[in-house]
């Protein structure tokens, strides 16, 4: 059987996810890397002036840091961010129903962009990639939102809300660009980052 092409070229490097992202690391393993999660926790702010793609990107390189001491040869540390920008404004992880409800509501019926910025690190080089997916919902209504928060409790989620969730089969009505990008991972990005890092 023909071996997979990036784990081949990846036989000789350790892959480090600095993320406790599960639906990371499904990605990883669905592209057939071998790697181990090592989450780092941080505060994740920013400077106000950063718009859109700066901010995951900022946000991204920022996940790395703590990964630079000791770091060895053969690894390559990779982190991510993802931001949900609508009208101008970030739309960040929801504390709680109330502030998950007024992010739904904003968006429903609108355009926005999912930006997922990842972050590779070596010892010798950094590279930050970012993939961009536009959103469509359709108008959602008070009672769908509620149920949606209610039975998925997405506070882990940039913009309230999971893709792969209730809300993306009922509340998706148009996607430009990636899916896999808007779960959390670019994975097209990835795997040719990967490739052009050890060729």
């Amino acid at each position: 059987m023909t071996e997979n092409p990036l784990k081949e070229k990846l036989k000789d490097k350790k892959i480090i996810l600095g993320s406790g992202s599960p639906r990371r690391k499904i990605f990883l393993e669905e592209l057939g890397l071998d790697f181990e999660v090592r989450p780092k926790s941080i505060e994740e702010t920013y400077p106000e002036e950063l718009q859109g793609q700066e901010i995951s990107e900022y946000l991204a390189k920022l996940k790395s840091m703590p990964f630079l001491d000791g770091l060895e040869d053969n690894q390559i540390v990779i982190t991510s961010d993802t931001v949900v920008w609508h009208n101008r404004v970030s739309l960040a992880k929801a504390a709680d129903h109330g502030e998950a409800f007024k992010m739904l509501r904003t968006l429903s019926g609108d355009w926005h962009e999912v930006i997922t910025s990842v972050c590779f690190t070596t010892k010798k080089v950094q590279k930050i990639v970012s993939g961009i997916t536009k959103v469509k919902l359709k108008d959602l209504s008070d009672e769908e939102i509620n149920h949606y928060i209610e039975t998925c409790r997405p506070f882990d989620k940039a913009g309230a809300y999971g893709i792969q969730e209730w809300i993306g089969m009922i509340g998706i009505s148009e996607i430009q660009g990636s899916y896999n990008n808007v779960v959390g991972l670019p994975t097209d990005l990835v795997y040719q980052t990967l490739i052009h890092l050890v060729s």
